[in-house]
């Protein structure tokens, strides 16, 4: 008679390799679970792009790496763009940091343990440094100037607390007065403005006002000016015409025709003082009038 463990044993025998009844067999040729794996490196697009650009100079492999380091001139020039006016478009500068790109794609060496981020940065920032200084009218000797300048004033302000004289910025500067005035004559011409760039900001930026908007035309004649003294002269002419007949023609002698009191008193064969008191009653009368004009 066959006893459970000799029949468990025969199974064993008999099915070797194979899963008991009710379990799903592996699938044969499988690897153990627990055999060690190894990983196989994969090469990226832009590892097999550089390899490409670098032995066989392909221009389809470079343009793939200026696209795919695009960004990286879009966050330099932002940084730069931080410390610039803001006449300077940001677009300009990217322009400028994408000949950097080009620059560093084409002198870098992929053998070498540096990123080509780190690399790159330098290269572009550079790139936009040199178009910036080749677009400067000033002189780096005046930049430099200008720069040493603001920091004595700043660090005589944070010392005396209070804006300082020339001749202490002078004397910190171990240069003469008027060489500090021959400097600020140099850097009159440092900063400028664009007309057309927008102010303030909130509801002014919002409007379009520009700094042309501000600035004042004294070539052009002021509207209410204009009609204040037209209505002042018309005012001045009917007080005018209500003085007497001699206050009347000293205003006109004095004022139109420039004569002197005494002139008009050998004119009208009085003194001068009695000229200048008549004069002066001819003021009175006419602030009079005015005044009650204005309040009318």
């Amino acid at each position: 008679m066959t006893s459970a463990l000799d029949t468990g044993l025969v199974l064993r025998t008999r099915h070797a390799g194979s899963a008991p009844l009710g379990v799903i067999p592996q699938q044969r040729g499988t690897a153990p679970t627990d055999a060690p794996q190894v990983d196989v490196p994969e090469v990226s697009a832009v590892d097999a792009a550089w390899a490409d650009f670098k032995s066989t100079g392909s221009r389809a492999a470079r343009e793939h790496l200026i696209l795919h380091y695009a960004p990286l001139v879009a966050a330099v020039a932002g940084r730069v763009g931080m410390r610039l006016p803001s006449t300077v478009e940001q677009a300009d500068l990217v322009s400028y940091g994408m000949f950097g790109l080009i620059d560093a794609i084409e002198k870098y060496e992929t053998d070498r343990a540096v990123k080509f981020e780190s690399y790159a940065s330098s290269r572009i920032r550079g790139a936009i440094i040199d178009e910036l200084r080749a677009m400067d009218w000033v002189p780096r000797s005046v930049r430099t100037k200008a720069r040493s300048v603001d920091r004595a004033y700043a660090e005589l302000e944070a010392t005396l607390h209070r804006a300082p004289t020339e001749a202490e910025v002078a004397r910190h500067l171990e240069i003469s007065v008027g060489e500090l005035r021959a400097t600020f004559s140099q850097l009159s011409t440092v900063n400028i403005a664009a007309l057309d760039e927008l102010l303030g900001g909130g509801e002014d930026r919002q409007a379009g006002v520009c700094l042309v908007d501000t600035l004042g035309d004294e070539r052009t004649q002021d509207p209410a000016g204009s009609l204040d003294a037209a209505e002042t002269k018309y005012l001045l002419a009917r007080a005018i015409e209500q003085l007497g007949d001699r206050e009347r023609m000293v205003v006109v002698l004095y004022y139109y025709e420039g004569m002197t009191l005494a002139e008009i008193g050998r004119v009208l064969g009085v003194t001068e003082s009695r000229i200048s008191q008549m004069h002066t009653a001819a003021m009175l009368r006419l602030r009079t009038r005015l005044v009650e004009a204005e309040q009318g």
